[in-house]
């Protein structure tokens, strides 16, 4: 049972127990609905409480039913409340720690609210681009106001009960228990106290007006358009409110906030975030990796480099409390690393977003040192060197030699091969691939490479860290590049192509960034450094000859402009600036290979572009699906919505293919295999594509 009743003396409980939060399931729905009729049968009965086991009230809609027919099963929770509202007995909500969605819908149907202290309420519907469907727009504004209610609504944020509690004239809470432990006894002495008390106070009956009225909607209309961008969720959010302070019956309003609700279940913006949501819950699980496997202990963590990429790692675990020893070849290049730390951490202390005691706390943690023998004890070690396989060969043969038996040795590397650089231990077992993104203390993606000798608890004990350090983390196998930078190399492919063919960099970048993305293909150069790609691609050259680039991004190079570091690249920067100025000389350099090639420029249009740019990624995508790289599509799709600026309303590369049409990509993808100046191998559609399109199936 995930609803328990129980009587004491002449109130009867009614405890919801579906952990983790409590979720509204049918089976638990239909626990309330059971318990409210035997309570009304029982003329011993006087009134009635809700509350939730456990460490929850209700966190609201039980997930693992969105989608499946038990979501909209009778009774839904539009009837639970109706029950709840029509209850001939007073019903008391008794709410403590987590009271979201549908189940503040829930509490704002019972008669009465008790809450204890510290209690986080929210309707954070629209982060999965919705609204609150069980008459949450109509109920919240009549209890807490028209402004409070549309803030909590449009933002999803939580709220502390305490908070609202201290808001004079809020009628959410009847009463604000003394501690969280007293809140049972609390509201079974509240619920005797109301317990004859007639006619039964109802939400809906409460009046709902805003002294502005339009004028205040028309106010809050432009307010959430320059915030809701590419999501169509907030401003409906707003019209259902708004309904609800406009329309005379609660039943018309609670009818406008239905339709809503229906056409944004149904919107593609909504289809994405929910499938995100999923997706990066089920990105941390790992096939062949049971969710018991014992983990290591992880308590001190070493990093190899106090460069860029070195100082965030060690700040990600500073954060988290965790003691960090940075190595490095010479005191200067220590004292550069650590000085840049704590340049970035007084900023955020600027800007009031860090405690300065916070600061103080995080330095404390962090230690140096030159010598390979002080990181003996170390749990885990990350290496974050220059991107060499000699380099990491000697960095990993002194780490073999000096870690004690049983610690993870990590490499950063973001292309070499994990399978080689484990070689050079004699433990390939405790060797993983931890693929931070620059700057590494801000990107949320982590890339878990797994080499074919990495252990299963190495496997658990660093997804279960990349938690602790707030990091979104994706396992992927051993290829070049592994899921993220492997299928970038083809978006910026062609990229130069584009350019070949008679683009500019800032009409690519123009079409891709409306399209969504963060950053277009060259001002992303221009930011990660234009020389990255280069070493890239000349190693490309030896390896894989046959592989086709365009000469634009080589001839740039040439000329020294690597990006935003040297103040020019695809585009001029000045000093300290990050905003991108066209170059007339990159111009006259894209005309002048042109014409060497014997090329006549043609108009492209933006629909051109974003289809070569997404569509090459989502080529890419089917051939990793196909070897096993990646674990399942949605694994591809969170690596590129965290990692890559992806945009977050089209729910990553295979989500949006798949809402495109499969049979449309492989079309489309057919269409660029006939143009002369692209590369056609490339262009033939993935043997996973071509199956799916020919089974009518999606990723």
């Amino acid at each position: 049972m995930t609803a328990h009743y129980q009587v004491h003396a002449d109130v009867a409980v009614i405890t919801l127990d579906n952990p983790p939060v409590n979720g509204l399931g049918l089976a638990t729905r239909r626990g309330i609905a059971a318990g409210l009729e035997q309570a009304q049968a029982d003329a011993a009965v006087k009134a009635i409480v809700i509350t939730g086991a456990g460490k929850a009230f209700s966190g609201g809609a039980d997930i693992t039913e969105f989608g499946t027919d038990k979501a909209l099963a009778e009774p839904n929770l539009h009837s639970v409340i109706s029950a709840v509202e029509n209850c001939s007995k007073p019903v008391v909500a008794a709410i403590h720690t987590v009271c979201m969605g549908g189940g503040l819908e829930l509490a704002l149907g019972c008669h009465y609210r008790i809450a204890a202290p510290g209690c986080s309420v929210a309707l954070p519907e629209v982060k999965l681009g919705l609204l609150p469907g069980a008459g949450g727009t109509q109920r919240l504004p009549r209890v807490v106001g028209v402004e409070a209610a549309l803030n909590m609504i449009v933002s999803g944020e939580p709220v502390k009960s305490e908070l609202i509690a201290s808001v004079p004239g809020q009628k959410l809470f009847d009463k604000l228990a003394a501690s969280p432990e007293s809140l049972a006894d609390e509201a079974l002495a509240f619920a005797r106290s109301v317990a004859d008390v007639r006619p039964l106070p109802l939400v809906r009956n409460l009046p709902c007006k805003h002294p502005q009225g339009d004028a205040y909607f028309q106010f809050a209309r432009n307010m959430v358009k320059g915030m809701a961008k590419n999501f169509p969720a907030p401003l409906k959010c707003l019209d259902a409110v708004e309904a609800a302070a406009t329309h005379k019956k609660f039943d018309d309003g609670l009818k406008v906030e239905r339709e809503l609700f229906i056409q944004l279940m149904w919107s593609p913006e909504s289809r994405a975030l929910r499938h995100l949501f999923f997706a990066e819950r089920a990105a941390s699980k790992i096939p062949d990796v049971p969710a018991g496997t014992p983990l290591r202990e992880i308590k001190k963590v070493a990093v190899i480099g106090a460069g860029t990429m070195g100082g965030g790692i060690a700040m990600n675990f500073l954060n988290a409390g965790l003691p960090v020893t940075i190595l490095e070849m010479k005191q200067e290049a220590i004292n550069r690393g650590v000085e840049v730390m704590s340049r970035n951490y007084e900023a955020q202390v600027k800007k009031g977003k860090l405690k300065q005691e916070k600061y103080e706390q995080r330095m404390a943690l962090l230690s140096t040192t030159l010598d390979y023998a002080a990181l003996a004890d170390a749990d885990l070690v990350i290496e974050a060197v220059f991107e060499d396989l000699g380099v990491k060969e000697q960095v990993f043969k002194q780490l073999d030699a000096v870690m004690k038996p049983g610690a993870i040795l990590a490499s950063n590397t973001s292309t070499l091969d994990v399978n080689k650089i484990a070689a050079f231990t004699a433990r390939p077992q405790d060797v993983v691939g931890l693929h931070f993104f620059s700057p590494a203390n801000v990107m949320k993606l982590l890339e878990v490479v797994r080499g074919d000798k990495t252990a299963k608890d190495v496997m658990a004990t660093v997804m279960a860290v990349a938690k602790k350090i707030k990091k979104v983390a994706v396992v992927s196998g051993v290829c070049d590049g592994f899921i993220g930078n492997r299928m970038i190399e083809q978006y910026g492919r062609q990229g130069g192509f584009l350019l070949d063919e008679g683009c500019t960099p800032q009409q690519v970048d123009k079409a891709i960034e409306k399209f969504g993305f963060a950053m277009g293909p060259f001002r992303m150069g221009d930011l990660a450094g234009n020389d990255i790609g280069w070493a890239i691609r000349k190693r490309r050259y030896v390896e894989k000859p046959d592989m086709k680039y365009s000469k634009t991004a080589d001839l740039l190079c040439e000329k020294g402009r690597f990006g935003q570091k040297v103040g020019k690249g695809w585009y001029d920067y000045a000093p300290g600036k990050r905003t991108p100025i066209p170059n007339a000389e990159v111009e006259q350099m894209l005309e002048e290979h042109r014409k060497s090639l014997g090329l006549t420029p043609r108009k492209i249009s933006d629909e051109e572009i974003v289809q070569r740019l997404v569509f090459s990624l989502v080529n890419e995508a089917a051939h990793i699906l196909e070897e096993g790289i990646a674990n399942k599509a949605s694994d591809i799709d969170v690596v590129y919505i965290f990692g890559y600026g992806f945009p977050v309303h089209r729910g990553g590369p295979l989500n949006y293919a798949n809402e495109v049409g499969l049979f449309n990509v492989a079309a489309a993808m057919k269409r660029f295999a006939q143009n002369p100046l692209d590369d056609a191998a490339f262009w033939q559609p993935a043997p996973l594509l071509q199956r799916l399109v020919a089974e009518g199936k999606q990723f």
